[in-house]
């Protein structure tokens, strides 16, 4: 056996930037306690959107993983610093020489929140529950064979074929959080949580949710005694409120004021590259948007430069493929310089009629979108394009995309760490995050290569090949790698930015 306390492997934990707001209902957790409403010891967070529930295996939306990723644990989890996997609930792990079985032993002494101790059978159960249920993530076990428990501390995973990103496929995020068993049967786990992180929910409602800290935490007591999210939408708004003492962070910073809070005496302000990125995409049951010369002359038309600048402030590395410069898999390819004469000539040869009319969906709650919306109208334009762009409310947003009721929409995607992140769920044929209707025999076949593939250097070719087809095909029209960009109170102590945009106040200190 080949022992493993910290692969060295970058992967894969893509969420759609989006949450559904607004509900007003007030929710418990089944676990008890009392919340701290703010006050004392408590960390005041400003986030843009409200959780649109509290089910880690089943949402997508990243305001619910703010909350989530300090709740519930997972058996490996990213290392702030450079994303590589590192223990969690598993202290360590072992790999047999075949690569099919990988061997976990559980930390001790863990407990849940309603103080039930965890063990492996609470991995089997919640991995079960992903797979058998085919939830959100059910594609992230498609090589796994067996999950099983020979003893309470260990946890044995055995898989059909070599899957090098397994780490990063069980830990880059939340959505593999490791529940106890039967919590879908004993909770509804909606509006109710118990996990092993180091905060546990207390309420939620339409103006805020409240975390306790978890005192029997394994990884000792978080140094705050709670925290509390409060909803401010319009990024002015949340910098006001940090700027007058309010809240003591927030995430929610107005892109055009990032340059002059920078050494700012009030704010704390950070920024640092993402593994995110933006995109449109168009509905490929749709005419003429299944014809891939319009999709082509639609991206020749778009200038990636000028939407960046405008939607980001330059707080964004413009791009025409997923994954961005700083990772090894980055993939140098850009074919679409904007050309307005070559995406005429495009629409020419699809034999589309000018003036079309494409509608673009859009949230307010991710400003950005708007605004870069507004910019790629002004684009399209001077070919023949009318855009009408429909701003939404991101339930009716999500509603619309999962009904395929749609011209096309602009989005983005976060917490990618393996290029199967980036690529396999959006652009498969049977992906479940493929709204766009996109099929391409070679891209099914390179992506299921590069799930498998152990050397690295291999992997990149297959998935450079996958990019250059999806880029070509415009699955979906690339636009920019944005920057995390958070701030908070001066003196604040033990809060990293992190380049997945996990938001962990395990450790955070207060003023």
């Amino acid at each position: 056996m080949r022992s493993n306390r910290l692969l060295p492997l970058l992967a894969a934990g893509a969420l759609v930037l989006g949450a559904c707001g607004g509900g007003g209902e007030s929710v418990d957790t089944g676990a008890g306690g009392g919340g701290s409403g703010g006050g004392g010891n408590t960390l005041v967070a400003a986030v843009s959107a409200q959780p649109d529930q509290f089910d880690p295996h089943v949402t997508t939306a990243y305001p619910s993983f703010q909350v989530l990723e300090n709740v519930y644990d997972t058996l490996v989890v990213p290392n702030a610093e450079d994303l590589t996997m590192e223990p969690s609930l598993a202290e360590s792990w072992e790999t047999s020489e075949d690569q099919l079985t990988w061997t976990f032993a559980l930390r001790d002494g863990v407990t849940f929140h309603d103080g039930s101790t965890f063990d492996s059978a609470d991995v089997v159960y919640s991995y079960r529950r992903i797979i058998d249920e085919q939830l959100s993530n059910s594609t992230r076990f498609q090589n796994v064979a067996a999950v099983e428990a020979p003893d309470p501390q260990t946890v044995v995973i055995r898989l059909s074929q070599p899957t090098p990103n397994l780490l990063e496929r069980i830990g880059a995020f939340k959505g593999m959080a490791i529940l106890p068993e039967n919590a879908a049967e004993d909770l509804d786990l909606t509006t109710e949580a118990n996990g092993t992180g180091p905060f546990r929910l207390e309420s939620s409602d339409a103006s805020g949710t409240v975390l306790s800290a978890y005192e029997d935490h394994w990884g000792g007591a978080p140094s705050v005694e709670g925290v509390e999210f409060r909803y401010i939408t319009e990024p002015a708004a949340a910098l006001t409120a940090l700027q007058n003492g309010e809240v003591q962070w927030t995430d929610n910073v107005p892109p055009q004021q990032i340059e002059s809070l920078q050494g700012d005496d009030i704010v704390e302000l950070q920024t640092t590259p993402s593994v995110d990125y933006w995109y449109l995409s168009m509905n490929y049951a749709r005419a003429p948007f299944d014809n891939r010369d319009v999709r082509r002359a639609i991206s020749y038309a778009v200038d990636r430069e000028a939407v960046a600048e405008a939607a980001r402030f330059g707080a964004a590395q413009p791009n025409q493929t997923a994954i961005p410069e700083d990772s090894f898999f980055y993939f140098d390819y850009a074919p679409f310089q904007p050309d307005p004469d070559q995406a005429r000539q495009l629409l020419q040869q699809a034999g589309v009629q000018t003036p079309l009319t494409m509608g673009l969906m859009v949230t307010d709650q991710f400003p950005e979108t708007v605004t870069a919306a507004q910019v790629i109208a002004s684009q399209l334009e001077p070919i023949g394009i009318t855009v009408e762009i429909e701003t939404l409310d991101l339930a009716t947003w999500l509603d619309r995309q999962g009904a395929g009721d749609f011209d096309a929409f602009m989005l983005g995607w976060l917490g990618n760490l393996d290029p199967a992140a980036y690529y396999q769920e959006q652009h498969q044929t049977d992906g479940p995050n493929n709204y766009q209707g996109y099929s391409n025999p070679q891209v099914d076949q390179l992506l299921q290569a590069g799930a498998t593939e152990t050397d690295q250097d291999a992997r990149k070719q297959i998935y450079d090949q996958a990019a250059q087809i999806i880029v070509d095909d415009v699955s979906y029209l690339y636009l920019y790698n944005p920057d995390v960009v958070q701030a908070w109170a001066p003196g604040l102590a033990g809060y990293q930015i992190r380049a997945d945009k996990a938001i962990n106040f395990e450790s955070v200190e207060l003023p």
